[in-house]
Order: C-alpha cells, then structure tokens, then sequence
C-alpha cells in the first residue's frame, strides 16, 4: 500500500468552532483519511471561530482531495482554501542569477561593463583559452534536454522538463557550488541538437545531457564528446553507472565476494544499463549477462545497434540464453535498471548465497525490497524510503566541481572509474553494513571526495595530452 510523500504535501486552510479539542478533532480526521499530519497552526481566532492551517502529506492528488472532504464532512467545519506544497515550492522558478560583484557606482560600472569590459573582451579575442579564467565558463554548466525522456514521464516535451532541469541545476549548486543553467531545446533532431550545442559551448565549462531518449543519446553524446573542447556527460548513462559501481563496491565487502569472481546480472540494456556494465567491466567484473525483454543477449542475437552488438560482443562469456528469471538462477548480482515488478521474491531466492539485488526501476523497483530481502544479502534501489538509495546526485555534482577545477576538456573512463571508488570509500569500515553500502546524500563528504579524484585524473590526463603533443612536435 502507498505510503504518504512529502511530494504531495497540502496545507489546509480550516475554519473549526472555537474550542478545546478543534485542533485534536482536525488531527484525528486527517489520520482517519490516511494523511500523515505535518504541522497545526492556528492563524486566526475569534470568540466562536478557529481558523487553522493543518499540513500532511499525502499518497497522491487525488488522496488530497479525499481528506479535504473528509474534513469538510465534520459539522461546523469548513475547509476555506488547500495549497499543494509542491507546486508552491515551484512558483516563479527553483533558481536565479545573482551578481557577484557590487554595482553601486559609476566605478563599478565602468569595470564590470563599459568601457572598461572592452579591455577583457580583446584580451580574449587575443587568448580565447582565458575565456575560462575571466568569465563564468569556469564554474559554469549546460544542462541540456529535449524532453524525451524525462524521469518516468516519458515524452513530456521541452517546457514540462524545464522543472527537473532547474531541479538539476539547484542540485549542482547545493552539492558543488557549480553554476548550472538549464537548455531545454525544442527540438528532436539529432543533427540540430548537437549543432545548438556547439554553438553555445563558447558560455560553458561543461554540459550535462539529461533525459534524452535511446538510441540518440549515444550518438548525440559521442558526437559532442568528439566535437567539443569541453567535458560532455550524460547523466542518464554514467551518473547511473558510477553510483551503481560505487554501492556494488561496497556490497561485494559486505558478502565477502570480489567484482572477478561474480556473475552479474543487468536487466535493461538501454542508456543505464549499457553504460554500468562498460563500468562495471573496467573495474574487472568478468562474468556479466545482459538481458532485454526478449531475454539473455548472447552472439545467437541478431542486433543492428553498436551499443548491443559491443554488449553482445563483451559479455555472456558461457553464451547462457533464455529468460531474466532463468538467468537469475545462481547468480551473485542483480541490477536492475528496467521495468517495475516484473521480478518476485521466490526469484531472488533462486540466487546465489550472498545474493545482492540492486532494482533502480522508479517509481516501481524491479521486485519489492521488502520481499527481496528476505533472503538477499543486499538490497538497494533508487527510492529514497528504503535502504541504499542509488542516486545520481552522489555523482554528478563532485564530478564536474572536479573537472571545472582541472579545466578538463574530456571525460575518460578512468574518470568515471575513480568517481565510484572515491564515492564507495566515503563509506568507512565501521560504518559498513547491508543496509548502508552507499552514503547518504546530504553527506558533504562525498562531492568533495569525487570532486579531488576526478580533479587528479584529470589533471593526469592532460599531462598525458601535452607530454604526447610535445613528443610528436620534437618528433
């Protein structure tokens, strides 16, 4: 049964007779009608009236609008106004622009602006790379979408991601203190989108892809990656995929397996999973199986997509076929980045000793954690009222705090590789256990741990990139 989520939080406004026991009466009725009450506030009273404002969560719209007739059916109560919290918390926007410098006087305007900005433009003109020291492409970073893909949404369209983009952006500013600005495009075309990224690159140090649909994330990704002396990053794909490795790390040392030993199972091969089982292969996993809707992919499978012909390629080393639920038998791993409910307990049960299930399908993981634990070892999904809440925001801000740092222009799989394991080493020995193999994700620790692996790597690299160019001129 549903639960009450902060997501559907409503505050009613209540005129009640004026008494003793209005408030306790109000409390009780909400609690009758499945709320979960918040808060009581009394914001007017008079010799015979009481009006309150009560605030609960609720499971969904429709449960609010049942607990305002709930109380409306009180005698001599009246419900004068309801506000959805969410949608407040939404209005005018999430996030904004603030100066960073004064502009009190004609001097401070003849500095930040004209004449005086002229001065910096040609010293740009002159040296485009102090493009990233003088202006905000330092710190500053795209998050691009079309709207294709949008959480479990779906095809929603530009404008109706915007508030998951400004979420996004919000989140770059908490965790890492980058600047983030959200570039929904309205625009499906694959040719047009990596074109209208190019030519706004000039402004930022980065840029996020988000919730682009497969197969033309990949190609957009690869082509801008190639295109742009910028660091490029779908979220989708390896935001996915360093949180899993980083949990998977530390829930290998819970069961006492190591990551060359187990085999592994991933339910989905699209944007997510193509990209955690790259990962999970570059930190020495051997033994991977990927299965899709029609089951194990093995070199039986006739596929025109590069993406599942590498994952045809480059896993299934025992070329196993048949369904999810057979392949499932004995394994060490489940990950599941694919369909809700489509896996039960008596499942799970058929794994491996030790078993580790990671079902990431929201709102609906792949089995019910509850069921699942009941003989799994470990658990985790990409809820946030369970244990081991696989979320991206664990990755994504450090990630790019680091690379604005180094002043990358390229995103390697090292890169990607370190962020897990700066992430996973967070989580100290003492504090390891089944139910927390992943930090929390208010831990300010973590964005700053992936933030100096990710800077060190990067500056590695582009050591590595000037000591080559150097070698071949002297060449």
């Amino acid at each position: 049964m549903a639960m009450p989520s902060p997501s559907y939080t409503i505050t009613m406004r209540v005129e009640v007779p004026a008494s003793q026991r209005a408030t306790s009466m109000l409390v009780a009725a909400v609690a009758e009608a499945g709320g979960a009450v918040m808060g009581v506030d009394i914001a007017h009273s008079t010799t015979t009236k009481l009006v309150v404002d009560v605030t609960c969560d609720t499971v969904d719209a429709e449960h609010g609008e049942r607990i305002v007739e709930a109380l409306n059916a009180l005698e001599g109560v009246r419900v004068l106004k309801m506000s959805d919290s969410t949608f407040l918390l939404h209005l005018g926007g999430k996030i904004e622009v603030n100066a960073k410098v004064p502009l009190k006087t004609r001097r401070d305007l003849s500095r930040a602006y004209t004449p005086g900005v002229a001065r910096v433009c040609l010293a740009i003109a002159e040296k485009p790379e102090d493009a990233r020291r003088l202006t905000i492409k330092r710190n500053t970073v795209a998050v691009v979408t079309d709207g294709t893909a949008v959480l479990g949404l779906g095809d929603i369209g530009p404008a109706a991601a915007l508030p998951v983009m400004e979420g996004k952006a919000a989140l770059f500013k908490q965790f890492a203190n980058v600047d983030a600005w959200p570039v929904c495009l309205d625009t499906k075309d694959t040719e047009e989108i990596i074109s209208i990224v190019k030519a706004l690159a000039p402004v930022y140090g980065g840029v996020n892809l988000e919730d682009i649909s497969a197969p033309r994330c990949f190609e957009i990704e690869a082509r801008l990656r190639e295109e742009l002396d910028i660091p490029v990053f779908h979220d989708d794909q390896h935001g996915t995929a360093i949180v899993v490795l980083a949990a998977l790390l530390n829930a290998l040392k819970v069961v006492d397996k190591k990551m060359e030993d187990v085999r592994i199972v991933v339910s989905g091969v699209g944007a997510a999973g193509s990209a955690i089982i790259k990962l999970l292969k570059a930190q020495g996993a051997r033994n991977i199986i990927g299965f899709d809707r029609h089951g194990a992919l093995h070199r039986g499978v006739g596929n025109g997509d590069p993406h599942r012909s590498w994952i045809i390629e480059h896993t299934n080393p025992d070329q196993l076929t048949g369904s999810l639920r057979e392949g499932l038998v004995g394994a060490d791993v489940f990950i599941g980045v694919s369909a809700g409910n489509i896996l039960t307990g008596a499942d799970v049960a058929r794994m491996a000793e030790g078993a580790i299930v990671f079902a990431l399908a929201n709102p609906t993981p792949e089995v019910d954690p509850i069921e699942a634990g009941q003989t799994a070892a470990v658990v985790a999904t990409g809820r946030s009222d369970y244990p081991n809440q696989i979320n991206n925001v664990l990755a994504f801000p450090g990630l790019f705090r680091g690379l604005l740092d180094a002043g990358a222009s390229h995103i390697s799989d090292e890169m990607l590789r370190v962020a897990a394991v700066a992430i996973a080493e967070v989580v100290s020995p003492e504090e390891l256990n089944s139910a927390f193999v992943i930090p929390g994700v208010f831990d300010h620790r973590v964005a700053e741990a992936v933030a100096e692996a990710v800077r060190a790597e990067a500056e590695k690299y582009l050591a590595e990139q000037a000591g080559a160019a150097e070698e071949a001129v002297t060449a």
